[in-house]
């Protein structure tokens, strides 16, 4: 169907050339010589796009336009003028214009605005689809290379960046090519952990930075050096593509800078978080903190309370030097947040602090147990979503605002895990004592496929903590999560397509730190 185009212009016919050209190239155009009339086929026929001249007897063109909003407020207009004056040109912006053309208009100005206004989402899915296709050849000879972590890392951030542009595009019809990619990348990304995460442990050459190793290589240049105060936030459970969609509100605040690490096993919140706080791994967490893995309980309030004692002393045994006392805040619920927002002002002359904010966590976990989240986020794509939109109306928005306001004032965002959605279901044995997460288990007598999980025998060579002499850990691959025997295609499905983590894939250990300057 052909796009329909209004153009009223008093001297209508001395653009009957431009017209002619607008109809060659494929476009119904009509016309009128003011702006009543045109108000009166406004009123009759739907147009997708109108050109509107400025300077018209009778009705002139910011009145026709305003009349044109009422009628139709989603029909794009373009304003074409003789004035260059910037009053003018504010007054149309302000009235919503699409776009703004200054006398005399050339045929190839006009056909570029129509295909901006009305094509440009279709051009460029054509080019959006032909440059994945070329991308998708390109990923898959580069899985089989022998790749370091820094080209997983850069292969990671090219999956994410063509999940954002397939968001914006869903009508090429790639998404399932991208997630079948995604899919292999993960089996590979998988092998590429059980080949090389032991050697990273013992800090051999060519090893990422690790949780342990984020304040040391991030956070402390940034205390010693501030001229303003510094807050490390940790958004618990926060993906690198929910990282991009966030970003993207906060350019207009903060000079932003972004570098990468890769999560310790299990990627859950007991083990990675404590070891960012302590700059220790959890083997030697046991040895400090022995009562921290003596509940057998891997969950947020029993095994994370200890953190600004962690911080604390991980910056005494730096000789990290604070003016002001170490600040810490634990954001669990919209009330604290909202608090702490109101308060953030007073922390301007703080030296430190150190911020936890829970919602993505509880985002995933909710949405595991809620039809109603699974509703509104069924996939990724919607779940980039739905964090962009809790974020703009956040007070975690807000209070990075007012940071934003304070003179030289740093900030460092980072997250302890990611998250990934699970779609394979992997049988596991255990007896009554084994640990109920469903990307991880702890236990005696674990017994799972080795193609769906990594089996650790010996806790102490993975720095984990022993809790016992005969525990052992299995840690799930690629998108499996754990299913007991025991009305096993219940849990199958229960959990089947929900968001866990704990486990090995890209999602949940290649991760964002963000450095961000305040441009006050």
């Amino acid at each position: 169907m052909k796009n329909k185009i209004l153009w009223i212009d008093d001297e209508i016919e001395l653009l009957r050339s431009h017209i002619i050209f607008l109809t060659e190239k494929g476009y119904d155009v009509d016309t009128s010589a003011n702006g009543f009339d045109a108000i009166d086929k406004i009123q009759n026929t739907a147009y997708d796009l109108i050109f509107l001249d400025e300077m018209m007897p009778g009705m002139g063109g910011l009145e026709t336009l305003s009349k044109i909003k009422e009628i139709d407020p989603n029909v794009p207009v373009v304003m074409v003028t003789k004035s260059e004056e910037e009053s003018l040109m504010n007054d149309a912006i302000g009235s919503k214009i699409a776009d703004y053309l200054i006398k005399p208009v050339l045929p190839s100005q006009v056909l570029l605005v129509c295909k901006k206004l009305l094509e440009s989402k279709k051009i460029s899915g054509e080019h959006i689809a032909k440059d994945y296709l070329q991308a998708f050849n390109e990923i898959s000879r580069k899985l089989m290379d022998n790749l370091d972590y820094e080209d997983w890392i850069d292969l990671y951030l090219e999956l994410v960046n063509w999940d954002l542009e397939l968001d914006i595009h869903p009508e090429t019809g790639l998404r399932q090519m991208l997630n079948e990619q995604r899919k292999e990348s993960n089996k590979e990304f998988s092998k590429f952990i059980e080949r090389n995460y032991l050697d990273w442990l013992e800090s051999k050459e060519n090893s990422p930075v690790l949780s342990p190793q984020i304040m040391r290589n991030y956070v402390f240049d940034e205390i010693k050096n501030a001229t303003g105060p510094v807050f490390f936030f940790v958004l618990d459970c926060l993906r690198m593509d929910q990282w991009f969609v966030i970003e993207k509100n906060l350019i207009e605040y903060f000079n932003i800078k972004k570098n990468y690490y890769y999560s310790i096993l299990p990627t859950a919140t007991p083990y990675s978080r404590n070891a960012l706080f302590s700059g220790l791994y959890p083997s030697e967490i046991e040895k400090q903190y022995p009562e921290l893995w003596k509940t057998g309980k891997d969950d947020e309030h029993s095994q994370n309370k200890y953190e600004k004692e962690l911080l604390q002393y991980l910056l005494d045994r730096n000789n990290i030097k604070l003016k002001t006392d170490l600040k810490y805040m634990k954001i669990i619920d919209p009330s604290v947040g909202r608090a702490f927002e109101q308060n953030i002002v007073s922390h301007k002359n703080t030296h430190f602090m150190a911020v936890v904010v829970n919602f993505l966590d509880m985002l995933v976990h909710g949405r595991s147990d809620s039809d109603i989240l699974k509703e509104i986020a069924p996939d990724e794509a919607a779940y980039r979503s739905l964090t962009n939109s809790w974020f703009i109306h956040s007070s975690l928005f807000g209070t990075l605002k007012k940071i934003a306001g304070m003179k030289n004032a740093t900030v460092i965002i980072t997250t302890d895990h990611g998250s990934i959605r699970v779609h394979r279901g992997a049988k596991v044995l255990g007896d009554r004592e084994a640990s109920k997460n469903l990307r991880f288990k702890y236990g005696r007598n674990l017994k799972v496929d080795d193609k769906h999980a990594l089996f650790i025998r010996k806790p102490l060579q993975y720095k984990l903590p022993e809790r016992g002499v005969t525990i052992n850990y299995i840690i799930a691959k690629e998108d499996y999560y754990f299913v007991y025997p025991t009305d096993y295609h219940k849990y199958l499905s229960y959990y089947k397509d929900t968001f866990q983590h704990g486990g090995i894939s890209m999602e949940e250990m290649i991760l964002p730190v963000i450095k961000m300057e305040s441009k006050v």
